[in-house]
């Protein structure tokens, strides 16, 4: 069975500013710039992965979301608990330090983890947790 992840979403808040996180910060490419009704999509991905994107949304495009669960989603973005992504890159002090350039909000620089990993979190303009693991 051949099975791939082709896109993941994650909310936006502020197109413009997710734009600049993941175009200018972390040097994905744009691959969709999408507008309706007064909302945007945008599709980026990895420079040399086209099979792989992350679509930023708006955050409660769904018409069956009722009004509490609109303000309960608008509440978790802001603590950032809402969603997030786990990335990979050989060079994690490299990324981390274009991050810390790029006044992205850090959570955590990178750490070896007990359980076997090194990573680095940040959050994306809408609160959205980033994790990024060293490759070895």
């Amino acid at each position: 069975m051949d099975i791939r992840i082709h896109a993941s979403f994650l909310p936006h808040d502020d197109p413009d500013a997710s734009l600049a996180f993941y175009r200018d910060t972390l040097g994905f490419e744009v691959r969709d710039d999408v507008g309706h009704d007064g909302m945007r999509w945008i599709t980026v991905g990895p420079v040399g992965q086209p099979g792989t994107s992350i679509v930023l949304q708006p955050p409660v495009t769904d018409p069956g979301v009722t009004e509490d669960e609109r303000r309960t989603i608008v509440e978790m973005m802001a603590k950032g608990t809402y969603a997030g992504i786990l990335l990979a890159s050989r060079d994690l002090d490299g990324v981390f330090a274009r991050l810390r350039a790029g006044d992205a909000e850090i959570v955590q620089a990178p750490t070896e983890q007990p359980y076997g990993v090194r990573d680095c979190a940040v959050r994306d303009p809408a609160g959205n947790m980033v994790r990024i693991q060293e490759l070895r």
